[in-house]
């Protein structure tokens, strides 16, 4: 294969969160970038759940969906996405992200999940997002020290799971989700009934913890299962990644254009420096290649 002129560019190191959190984070990662200062990577990310991501001094442009990229602040959250995430990431730069499962979301933000969808936040004092405030001042001391530095993100994120109470419907969320990310699950009134709720009363829940309805996110699960088999061998041609709920290629094409804002053809083309090693150390590191097909 034809080196890039980014290999070896990017570094991705996932860390596990302690037994206490794992409900609730699926995992720390940090992304090192070392380019010369005018240097730049590019990629474009797909769906997830909710994620904080901080770094010691500006370094991240970012827009959701075909919006122009905006340079973001030093600590930023990012509410569930059922878009594409463009990118730019410059110079040498480290950037911590802290991935939060639905779970976590009711239990740390107190925000619903559908007030935060498709959202890049600053975090700012006195809001919703206000216990990650200061994450970054206990974490980051200048010296690059990764295990280091996971092993404090573990202690911050265990305070504030301290400093709050699991929300009623916590055990609710967790059955959903799980029922959610099972290949299984093949429809709305499958989810439901598994569930045991009503199809409205499954909709209200589904906004609220998860964000979107219930139709969209099984659609973005069958989405992902098929791009993460691409992320994990792009060698692979797109009709051999085809989740089996697809009914043929232009059905996934249809669902690729909605989450990714482009063809597969476009996609595949471009280089990924960040999101193939993050797929490929996600995988190895917390078993699945990318974040909302982590098993709670």
């Amino acid at each position: 294969m034809m080196k890039t002129a980014l290999e070896g560019a990017v570094a991705i190191h996932f860390y596990r969160p302690s037994p206490e959190l794992a409900p609730y984070v699926s995992t720390y990662y940090l992304t090192e970038v070392n380019l010369d200062q005018d240097g730049s990577v590019e990629d474009w990310l797909h769906p997830e759940w909710a994620n904080l991501r901080f770094t010691a001094q500006p370094c991240l442009s970012s827009a959701l969906g075909n919006a122009p990229l905006q340079a973001l602040p030093e600590t930023i959250f990012t509410g569930p996405t059922s878009q594409s995430a463009h990118f730019v990431i410059e110079g040498r730069a480290r950037v911590w992200g802290v991935g939060l499962l639905p779970a976590g979301l009711a239990r740390f933000v107190a925000a619903p999940a559908s007030d935060l969808a498709d959202r890049i936040v600053p975090v700012a004092p006195g809001g919703p997002l206000a216990p990650f405030v200061r994450i970054g001042a206990k974490v980051l001391t200048g010296k690059r020290d990764p295990a280091g530095e996971a092993a404090r993100i573990d202690g911050f994120m265990l305070a504030v799971l301290a400093e709050t109470r699991p929300s009623e419907e916590e055990a609710r969320v967790r059955q959903a989700h799980a029922a959610l990310i099972n290949d299984d699950t093949t429809s709305v009134a499958d989810l439901a009934a598994q569930l045991g709720m009503s199809s409205r009363s499954l909709e209200r829940l589904s906004l609220r913890a998860f964000g979107f309805s219930p139709k969209l996110l099984l659609r973005r699960q069958r989405f992902l299962r098929s791009l993460a088999q691409f992320m994990l061998d792009p060698s692979l041609k797109w009709i051999a990644t085809l989740d089996c709920q697809y009914v043929d290629q232009a059905h996934f094409v249809r669902d690729f254009r909605r989450f990714m804002g482009m063809s597969p053809s476009r996609y595949g083309a471009l280089e990924h420096p960040v999101l193939r090693a993050a797929a490929q150390a996600r995988a190895a590191s917390a078993g699945a290649a990318v974040q909302a097909l982590h098993r709670p």
